[in-house]
Formats: C-alpha cells, sequence, structure tokens
C-alpha cells in the first residue's frame, strides 16, 4: 500500500484522529503551512528554539533581553561552534493579555514564526499545520501559565526550560528550572532541586532610557494606575480622579502621571467619570478637557473640574517614566508585581464599598453577576469570609508572606487616602525602606544572560 499524507484527502478519520497526538516530525502534510504576515518561509533546521509568552511586559521584560542575550551569545562563536536554530514564539491565552503582543514581538524581526494566543489550541492539537517542526528542540517558559509550555514541550517532543519568577509549579514535568532566587529554590521538592539553578531576576535587567528625567527640585511625581479593565476603571477612574483633586488640594507641587493601558484609551476614561458609569455619582470629581501635548515624553493630559492636571503616557511599557516617580498609587493586580521589580514604592487601594457592582467584574463573577439576586449574595460572601480571611492583596505581599507595601482594603473614600499619600511623599525614609523592601524580594542582574547560556548549552547537548 502507498504512503499516505496528512492533509485534505490524503488519510481516513480514524487514521487521522490515531495521528493527531503522533509527534508532529512523524508525518508530514501536503498542504501549504499557515504562516503569518510579515513572516518569511521557514528553512528546516535540526534544533528548534520555542519560548512561550504572554502579555507586552513579559516581552519587553523577560523574552526580548533572553531572545538578545541568546542571539549574542551564538554570534561570539566561531562559524565551526555556532548552533544552527529557528526561534519561534508561541502566545498563549491569558486574561492580562491587550491584544498587541503579536504586533509588538513581530516588530524586532527575531522570529521566524510568531502564532497568536487565539492559535494555541489548534497549534497544540496539529503543529504541522503551522510550520515543520525539528525532531529537537526546547520550550522555553517565559510568560503566562507554566502549564502550557510543559504541555507544548510534551506534544512537540522537546526539552522544558521554565523560569521562575516565583514558583516552580510542575517541577516533575520540567527538565530544567532557572529561578529568579534562592526562595523559588527552597520551594521546589528535594527530589527535584538538583533541575534548578539560581539565575537571578530578568525584571532587574531592564534597559532604562537614561535619557528621560522627570525629576526637578521642586516638583514631586506621582503614579496613578486605576486599572486596566472595565471593571476596574469603572471604579478606579472616578475613585483616582477625587483622589487628584484632593492631594492637588493640599499640594500644588505634586505632578500626576497615570500610564494607559494598550486595553484602554481616553474615550474610556471620559465614559466612566460621566453619568453612564453608576458608580460615578458617588465621586464628584469630573474630566473638564483632556489634549494632546506635543514635544514631551507625555501624550496628552487630562483637566479635571477642580483645575487639577493629570498627565497621560501611551507607551507601554513605560519603566522610564515610572522609575522616576516619588510614590505610585495603584489597585491590586499583576501592576503590583511590575512596581515591584523596579522597587517603586506603592500604596494599593481597593474600594470595597462598589462590590455590589460585581455585574462589571471580570470572568464568571462578570457573568453571573448580572443576575441580581446572585449579585447581592457574592458581595456578601466577598465582604463577609474572601476579605476577612485572605491577608495580602499587593503581589509583594503575597509572595514575601508580610507587609512590605501598605494595602488600604475596605470602605476607603479619596480624602483619606489622600491624607495618606501626602504623609508618605513628606517622608522620604519612609518610602526608602519601602523600595528597599521591594529590591530585596527580588533577585540579582545579569538573569538574561545566564538563562541564554543555559539555552544554547542545552542545543549543544541536543545538537
Amino acid at each position: 500500500m502507498p504512503k499516505t499524507l496528512c492533509g485534505r484527502g490524503g488519510i481516513g478519520r480514524r487514521a487521522r484522529l490515531r495521528s493527531v497526538w503522533l509527534r508532529p516530525c512523524e508525518f508530514k502534510s501536503r498542504r501549504p503551512h499557515l504562516m503569518y504576515s510579515g513572516l518569511t518561509a521557514m528553512k528546516k533546521k535540526s534544533l528548534a528554539v520555542v519560548i512561550v509568552s504572554n502579555g507586552p511586559g513579559e516581552l519587553a521584560t523577560w523574552v526580548r533581553p533572553v531572545v538578545e542575550e541568546l542571539y549574542k551569545i551564538n554570534k561570539s562563536f566561531c562559524d565551526n561552534d555556532k548552533i544552527d536554530f529557528i526561534l519561534r514564539l508561541i502566545l498563549v491565552p491569558c486574561p492580562n493579555a491587550t491584544g498587541k503582543e503579536y504586533t509588538v514581538a513581530n516588530s524586532w524581526n527575531k522570529f521566524e514564526l510568531i502564532t497568536k494566543s487565539n492559535c494555541f489550541w489548534k497549534l497544540l492539537i496539529n503543529p504541522c499545520s503551522f510550520a515543520h517542526w525539528p525532531k529537537k528542540g526546547i520550550v522555553i517558559f517565559l510568560g503566562g501559565d507554566q502549564f502550557w509550555s510543559i504541555l507544548l514541550a510534551k506534544r512537540l517532543g522537546y526539552i522544558n526550560i521554565t523560569y521562575a519568577e516565583w514558583i516552580s509549579r510542575w517541577p516533575q514535568w520540567t527538565d530544567e528550572i532557572a529561578a529568579m532566587n534562592k526562595k523559588v529554590k527552597e520551594l521546589i521538592p528535594k527530589r527535584h532541586k538538583n533541575k534548578c539553578q539560581v539565575i537571578g531576576d530578568l525584571m532587574a535587567d531592564i534597559k532604562l532610557n537614561s535619557e528621560i528625567s522627570l525629576k526637578n527640585k521642586e516638583k514631586k511625581y506621582l503614579a496613578l494606575l486605576p486599572g486596566s479593565k472595565k471593571a476596574k476603571l469603572s471604579i478606579g477612574i472616578p475613585f483616582f480622579l477625587e483622589l487628584a483633586d484632593h492631594i492637588a488640594r493640599k499640594n500644588q507641587n505634586i505632578n500626576f502621571i497615570i500610564p494607559i493601558a494598550p486595553t484602554t484609551n481616553k474615550s474610556e476614561y471620559l465614559f466612566f467619570q460621566s453619568d453612564g458609569n453608576p458608580i460615578a455619582k458617588y465621586y464628584s470629581s469630573k474630566i473638564k478637557t483632556i489634549k494632546n501635548i506635543k514635544d514631551s515624553c507625555f501624550d496628552s493630559v487630562i483637566e479635571t473640574s477642580n483645575n487639577t492636571k493629570i498627565y497621560l503616557i501611551k507607551k507601554n511599557p513605560c519603566y522610564e517614566i515610572l522609575k522616576e516617580c516619588d510614590l505610585a498609587i495603584t489597585t491590586v493586580g499583576a501592576n503590583t508585581a511590575e512596581l515591584a521589580a523596579i522597587s517603586l514604592p506603592m500604596l494599593v487601594v481597593l474600594p470595597t464599598q462598589h462590590l455590589n457592582m460585581m455585574n462589571a467584574w471580570d470572568g464568571i463573577f462578570g457573568v453571573i453577576g448580572k443576575i441580581s439576586f446572585i449579585n447581592r449574595f457574592l458581595t456578601f460572601i466577598f465582604k463577609s469570609l474572601y476579605f476577612k480571611k485572605k491577608r495580602f492583596f499587593a503581589w509583594p505581599n503575597i509572595k514575601a508572606k508580610k507587609f512590605i507595601v501598605p494595602e488600604r482594603i475596605g470602605n476607603i473614600s479619596p480624602r483619606e487616602i489622600a491624607k495618606e499619600v501626602l504623609f508618605l511623599i513628606k517622608n522620604k525614609n519612609q518610602l526608602k525602606s519601602i523600595s528597599d523592601n521591594l529590591l530585596k524580594e527580588r533577585g540579582s542582574k545579569g538573569a538574561a544572560e545566564k538563562l541564554a547560556y543555559i539555552i544554547f548549552n542545552s542545543l549543544k547537548k541536543l545538537s
């Protein structure tokens, strides 16, 4: 019987079902590879380096430095010692993703293949429909859920390397673990510790633009992070506008900055401070104007009804500007981890008086929260049980298991938060103490180079 090929009309249904979990290099496809815009046809090389990641923060601070170091190391060797490999980026589903990750990564011109997050399951089921996959390779976790990289590595028959910032969740299925610090290694079961190397903190290798400077002798800079999704913005925008007004009344030497998340825009800011947002009625501050700015590191400026100016930045991530701030006021979420990475002192706020607005929440709570009696029931559960039992909400506090940054959770008002902000701004020693404690929880520099060498040495073993 002649050989049949997978693809349209090539084999029967039963054979296709049997082949779906074969290693992709074990069968071929007559169908042209599904390539994405801007990508050239790929050469069949002997080794593959596959990076799994998700959001813009991970791409900028984890993926790009490691990729650059990997190319730098390979380039430093003579031709006979160089390794011929293909580099691919697999974006995985993530609730914090912006949808712009593909465009950002594609602009670097570093990858021969980039797959979007909504294609992950198709890729997992039938990798050959996307590209030819070498028999040997490495899958590296640099963002998202660690399980996705392990699953993909098993599917492709490749070895798996996990960068563990806080914890290695699946050490029994991981071939090598690159840990941020000793605490991460200590959490790994004894029988798997030999897989782990402490390499340091990828976020510590962030290259900041030294030309940007906001500092002057008179002004203080306060970063406001009201959130990136509608659920948080519906509370955050009216709350933070009023907070800024209260602070500005007491101290005219403070400039306010909001880094606009890629998932939102100025139109949403205008909506959430309007009558269209039911939470806005509890706050008096409004947006009077939003104007664009030219020849500035800021993109536009909000002027509130009380003439307070708040500068907006579209660049994401904008660590260079945030690093220049004296303090950040932020909601709970992944942004607390990013602020911790640059050791920026922060005050974390979560007004729980608006929990009855759970129809604005994300995920399953947002769906079932639209039903009024369930909304009231969930509000009661959260207020009476969850918030009483949960001790920490900010990522730095959760990971350190102690209060490193102050958290204000409960029926809080912009006025009382403003008082605390003004107190912190005046106390440089306290701000420095918070910054130093954040720094202690992070790892050392040089992690990108060390991880690149782990990848390179693994490739040499495979070649």
